[in-house]
């Protein structure tokens, strides 16, 4: 498993990758620019945020490595590692129904509430990382 030692990193195929959840203590790192947005992140073995432009994207519980990170307006497609089974929060669309795809397999349909939250859990514990896929319908 790779944490990310640079708590953010721009990656050559234009997505971002953030997070290390081998840390014991709170890490941040403001003010990182990426496709002209500013994000924000904070990550250690508890929790992994990240924020853009002030606004919430990706939380899990406990810490996560995210890696290729990419979103459009329909959909956010990511590989994450860590220790442990995880629960993601994203932020999305408010009141938008979503299909989730987690390693190639639908894991159903979800609606994000009035905040355009939405959160599931990822199995990690004997997975290297798991790719998830999510897709807003039409």
């Amino acid at each position: 498993m790779a944490a990310v030692n640079e708590l953010i990193r721009i990656e050559s195929n234009d997505t971002i990758s953030f997070g290390d959840y081998t840390l014991d203590a709170k890490a941040k790192l403001d003010n990182f620019e990426f496709a002209g947005d500013i994000y924000k992140v904070k990550t250690f073995r508890e929790i992994t945020k990240l924020e853009r432009n002030g606004l919430f994207v990706y939380e899990s519980v406990p810490g996560t490595a995210v890696m290729n990170f990419v979103e459009s307006e329909d959909e956010v497609d990511f590989v994450v590692e860590g220790p442990e089974d995880a629960q993601i929060t994203l932020g999305l669309a408010e009141g938008s129904e979503y299909e989730i795809t987690i390693d190639g397999t639908s894991a159903g349909t979800m609606k994000t509430n009035l905040g355009g939250k939405f959160s599931f859990s990822v199995e990690l514990e004997d997975a290297d990382s798991v790719a998830v896929k999510v897709v807003k319908k039409q």
